[in-house]
């Protein structure tokens, strides 16, 4: 009688091929059919991509089939159809989604990853992401989750500095949505601090179109990312890759008179990380002439501020010292220019 306990047999899953065949037959169906139906066969065939691709508690995934699922996706377009109807989905569908996106990224056959290779020879699915970013709210944390993974390829982020969707960032940080505005700028700020070199050659080629849309940035009328993007700037200029960026910076007027404006914030934090960067161009010993008469010219206002300068003991010791020479370099040029 023993047959009466016997454990239920699970359901076969289907091939790598047969399953990557139904999720694309199922997106597709969705351009043709109408009613919730066809959106959950495709919810349904998601679900069952992610059990295969991370296990669903009982049952660990199985590698090999992971990267004849990852094989089979790339042959068959099927990334596209992911990015293009992830609109169509529901929370828990798009959840799924991004979730799958993460891992088939990340599958390396015969020492190339497939779905990255595939990515870069569709470079427009980047600037989808980035534009379905703005165009719906609700979409933000999936796309977002599924863009970051996509630029961790060289040549994928790359061509997200170079795109014209780049410059979409600079609108999504000053959305009124605080969630969303913060993860844009955490997100830009990853785009400007990985691959190094690859961040400096383009900022060296896109100098003035890239400042001009961060002088934005400083000077916003929301606090938050008036505060985030003046504290990443003075993080950004002083690290050693970017030493010819910031060579360059602050030898403009208009960008020293930005950061005059920053040290009349009513914000103690940004008067502080205006004063980081603010110092340089004072330190600077090749000053041009404009900045010098900028300086002298505001001396009297600048001292007042620089004297009012929050600070406190311990951790502020440094800053109070920087303060005292930089009062003492804007009065040398006072002295001087008599």
């Amino acid at each position: 009688m023993s047959f009466f306990f016997r454990a239920a047999s699970r359901p076969a899953r289907p091939s790598p091929q047969e399953l990557v065949r139904s999720i694309k037959e199922s997106l597709l169906a969705l351009d043709t059919r109408t009613g919730a139906k066809a959106l959950e066969d495709v919810e349904k065939n998601v679900s069952t991509l992610r059990q295969t691709l991370s296990g669903d508690g009982e049952v660990e995934p199985n590698q090999e089939q992971v990267l004849q699922i990852a094989l089979e996706i790339c042959k068959e377009d099927v990334l596209s159809l992911f990015v293009q109807n992830m609109p169509s989905l529901g929370w828990e569908g798009r959840k799924d989604l991004a979730h799958c996106w993460s891992i088939l990224l990340r599958q390396k056959v015969d020492e190339a990853y497939c779905c990255v290779q595939y990515i870069e020879n569709h470079f427009d699915l980047l600037d989808f992401l980035l534009q379905e970013l703005g165009s719906c709210i609700e979409l933000w944390e999936y796309v977002a989750r599924m863009h970051k993974i996509s630029y961790t390829c060289k040549l994928s982020f790359r061509y997200i500095l170079e795109s014209s969707s780049f410059e979409l960032f600079f609108q999504y940080v000053e959305l009124s949505n605080f969630d969303i505005a913060s993860d844009a700028l955490n997100t830009f700020k990853d785009l400007l601090t990985k691959h190094e070199a690859a961040v400096s050659e383009f900022l060296c080629s896109h100098y003035e179109q890239f400042f001009e849309l961060y002088t934005r940035l400083l000077t916003s009328t929301n606090y938050v990312t008036r505060r985030q993007s003046v504290k990443f700037l003075s993080e950004f200029l002083l690290e050693a890759p970017n030493a010819q960026i910031m060579k360059r910076y602050i030898v403009e007027v208009s960008y020293l008179n930005i950061m005059i404006g920053l040290l009349k914030d009513t914000s103690k934090n940004i008067r502080i990380c205006a004063f980081h960067i603010f110092k340089v161009f004072v330190a600077n010993p090749n000053k041009p002439r404009d900045i010098i008469q900028v300086l002298v010219d505001n001396h009297r206002e600048l001292l007042k501020l620089l004297g009012n300068l929050p600070t406190s003991k311990g951790e502020d010791e440094q800053l109070e010292e920087e303060r005292d020479l930089i009062i003492k370099e804007i009065e040398k040029l006072v002295h001087s220019s008599v």
